[in-house]
């Protein structure tokens, strides 16, 4: 079931580098909120915070608030793992198994939670490539290497192993950057069936897409080299292109910086 993301006073660092400032937004269930702006303002970095990815980097640490509907995601007790397990994602380059099937990809976080079952297995991988728009791609080379597929299919194929553990939220790190136009706007149908279940917050460098595909938009930003990214404005998305309120955002949207 798709929840609610509260993130209060966001603060994020890489040692004593201050990467992300006060960065507080809500994500409402079943929705899609696009994160934008200039590369290396930090919507990757928060994004990764959302689900404890970043913390595989030495000296990462998050103060402030994330809570997945009231529960904190980083409170004391707190599996990393069970989080990754909860918020999925989805990462800029696809990144199947390449030697293994692309039904043990499907099912390989299941197989990891202990799962056994042939015949469960086999339901979770059907259920999961149709929810990714791909069953009828694949069903009859589901032995085949995952490698195998094209770039298009193996993001789907990257989603519907992300979706086989059932998680609440999607996050998805410029998911089409490395697709050519139809496979991008393969994946931007998929977004739009995907909301009916589970939660998306999805950073592009894509104007359109964020137009195209979100509800709400976060405009990120930072003032000088050196100094921490802030999200300058986050509305309805068809306020944020046709009448944002910052003139940052504006300026960014227009081409006129960035």
């Amino acid at each position: 079931m798709a929840k609610r993301l509260d993130l209060k006073d966001v603060n994020i660092y890489y040692g004593a580098f201050h990467a992300v400032q006060d960065v507080s937004l809500v994500v409402p269930p079943n929705s899609v909120t696009a994160f934008i702006g200039p590369s290396g303002c930090g919507k990757s970095t928060v994004l990764r915070s959302i689900n404890r990815m970043h913390e595989v980097t030495p000296g990462a640490r998050v103060e402030g608030s994330i809570t997945l509907d009231g529960e904190d995601v980083y409170g004391a007790g707190v599996d990393p793992v069970g989080v990754r397990k909860t918020i999925g994602m989805v990462f800029q380059r696809p990144n199947p198994f390449p030697t293994m099937s692309i039904r043990d990809n499907v099912v390989a976080g299941l197989r990891l939670q202990g799962v056994r079952g042939r015949s469960a297995l086999d339901e979770v991988a059907e259920e999961s490539l149709r929810g990714a728009n791909l069953w009828d791609e694949v069903k009859d080379r589901l032995n085949k290497p995952g490698g195998g597929l094209s770039g298009g299919q193996q993001q789907r194929l990257c989603i519907a192993r992300a979706i086989a553990v059932s998680p609440d939220v999607l996050l998805m790190d410029e998911p089409c950057s490395a697709l050519d136009p139809i496979s991008t706007l393969a994946i931007e149908d998929l977004i739009g069936e995907l909301k009916k279940k589970y939660t998306i917050v999805i950073v592009t460098h894509n104007m359109q897409q964020a137009a195209r595909v979100s509800d709400t938009t976060g405009f990120f930003n930072l003032e000088a080299t050196g100094k921490p990214g802030r999200l300058i404005e986050i509305n309805p998305t068809e306020k944020m292109f046709s009448k944002p309120d910052e003139r940052a955002t504006e300026d960014y949207i227009s081409g006129r910086f960035g």
